[in-house]
């Protein structure tokens, strides 16, 4: 959120005073924490509960053998195989996909000043389930190797998305915020119509196409987390390290160049660092809205509207919660499966209601 400054040309803003109440090493700390306890929540429960003390026990068993050091006492036979086969994959895949679509959704709220920009803003969305759509109903292929073919194709397809709506805002004109958000609609909207097509020609498979769609962690395996780890981690390190320049960004393109910023290359830096966390996150698990929506607005009521401050927390929070919502998507209609997305959508859908609300009573 932006106020103008008294005095200052028309257009100039600065950052809203900072509301957080807590401090950066201690939420920092706390949601650390809180991640740690969702992830061993995530792998503790499910349709075989599993010991949790035991569990901790293989976990440490399992990261000190390169060490030469033995912890006994830890989960044996199906109980071992349940924890490191199906529950450790999924709650570590899941804790990457939620940082990553929180991160690019703090970001990009911090770069179009928009807090209700949201990772899917630039056609990624759109481009991803066009890809996954076209593999589902044509491809015979059904894997490269230990990876599935409908991830790779849901990469490829929100990276070509977003590619073609800032080739598009560019051409149009430049970099400005204004013209980049039209020009992620109209992409959108394109792709979009294009799925529906595909999918209109090809009835048989719908049912698969909807539920990737509504966002899915069920098959979860190791090879999902090492495709998507190198994307979102290099993504995520530049996010973190644009924090500064954006809380200097928003005080204006003009304040900003006095200041040694490039507005425009940092604006397209952190445009193309969220758009490819996010194409990593939804080629693994699907469209997954309101992560991206919800956890930045959190986080900056805990430690106020410095990005320097929001995007580590976000990055944590995003993967507590997502696992977290997880957990809820297997255990609320056991032994049935609740599509992810449809956790996250009746927690964020009321929380946007919320929000403008909000705006409307100010």
């Amino acid at each position: 959120m932006t106020t103008t400054t008294p005095g200052a040309p028309s257009g100039t803003a600065r950052p809203a005073p900072s509301r957080g109440g807590l401090r950066p090493g201690a939420a920092l700390a706390g949601a650390g924490l809180a991640l740690v306890l969702a992830l061993l929540a995530g792998t503790w429960v499910g349709a075989l509960p599993l010991p949790p003390g035991a569990v901790v026990v293989t976990l440490l068993d399992r990261l000190l053998a390169p060490l030469g050091v033995a912890v006994p006492g830890g989960l044996e036979g199906t109980e071992a195989a349940v924890l490191l086969e199906l529950r450790l994959p999924r709650v570590l895949l899941a804790s990457l996909v939620g940082a990553g679509l929180a991160v690019s959704g703090a970001a990009y709220q911090g770069v179009f000043r928009n807090p209700l920009a949201d990772p899917y803003l630039l056609g990624a969305a759109a481009g991803a389930g066009l890809g996954a759509t076209l593999v589902i109903a044509y491809s015979p292929v059904q894997a490269v190797g230990p990876i599935g073919i409908v991830p790779l194709a849901a990469f490829a397809g929100a990276l070509a998305g977003v590619g073609c709506a800032l080739a598009l805002g560019t051409v149009a004109g430049g970099s400005h915020n204004a013209t980049l958000l039209l020009a992620g609609i109209a992409v959108a909207a394109f792709l979009a119509a294009a799925q529906t097509l595909v999918q209109q020609q090809n009835t048989e498979d719908l049912r698969e196409v909807y539920g990737w769609l509504l966002g899915q962690l069920g098959r979860s395996q190791w090879s999902d987390v090492l495709l998507v780890l190198p994307y979102l981690a290099a993504a995520c390190t530049v996010l973190l390290l644009c924090g500064r320049a954006l809380d200097v960004l928003a005080v204006g393109d003009d304040e900003a160049s006095s200041l040694g910023v490039h507005p425009g290359r940092l604006r397209l830096l952190v445009i193309l660092a969220a758009s490819l966390a996010t194409a990593a996150a939804v080629a693994v698990s699907g469209l997954i809205g309101f992560v991206g929506l919800v956890v930045p607005h959190i986080v900056r009521r805990l430690v106020g509207g410095s990005h320097a401050r929001v995007l580590p927390m976000s990055l944590l929070v995003g993967g507590a919660f997502l696992v977290l919502a997880d957990l809820v998507a297997r255990v609320v209609l056991a032994p049935a499966e609740l599509p992810i997305g449809v956790v996250t959508a009746f927690v964020g859908a009321p929380f946007f209601a919320g929000l403008l609300w909000a705006g409307a009573r100010r």
